[in-house]
C-alpha cells in the first residue's frame, strides 16, 4: 500500500511523464523468449569488442535474425541464415572460453516464411 501511493504521488506530480521510450513499444516483444537477453543487451549496449566465443555467436545470430527481412530474395535469407549455422553449431561443437554455448540454430524454413511474410 505505501508503495502504491509513492507511484501514484510520483504520476501525479509527473515524475514518470519524461522517461525514454514512453509511449514506445517494449523491444523484443515478437522474438522468442531468450533468458540470456541481458547478455545481448549488455553486448550491445557496451559494444564489447572480443567476446568469449559463445556470447559473440549469440550476437551474430541476432543480427541475422534483423537482416532477413530485408533479404534480397529467398536465396539470401537461406545463405545469410546457412553461414551463422555453421558457426553455430563449430561453436556449440567446441569447448570454447566463456559460458556455454546454448545458442540454438535458425531455422532455415521459419526464417523463409518470415521473410515471405514481410
Amino acid at each position: 500500500a505505501r508503495i502504491d501511493r509513492q507511484i501514484r504521488e510520483a504520476q501525479e506530480q509527473g515524475l514518470f511523464d519524461d522517461l525514454p521510450g514512453m509511449g514506445k513499444p517494449l523491444a523484443g516483444l515478437d522474438r522468442p523468449h531468450d533468458g540470456m537477453w541481458w547478455v545481448n543487451k549488455l553486448l550491445d549496449r557496451e559494444d564489447i569488442r572480443g567476446a568469449p566465443p559463445t556470447l559473440a555467436i549469440r550476437k551474430a545470430r541476432e543480427e541475422a535474425l534483423e537482416r532477413v527481412p530485408t533479404a534480397g530474395s529467398e536465396a539470401e535469407v537461406r545463405d545469410l541464415v546457412d553461414g551463422v549455422n555453421q558457426k553455430i553449431r563449430q561453436i556449440n561443437r567446441l569447448a570454447a572460453d566463456g559460458p556455454p554455448s546454448t545458442t540454438m540454430p535458425i531455422v532455415v524454413e521459419d526464417a523463409v516464411r518470415s521473410w515471405r511474410a514481410r
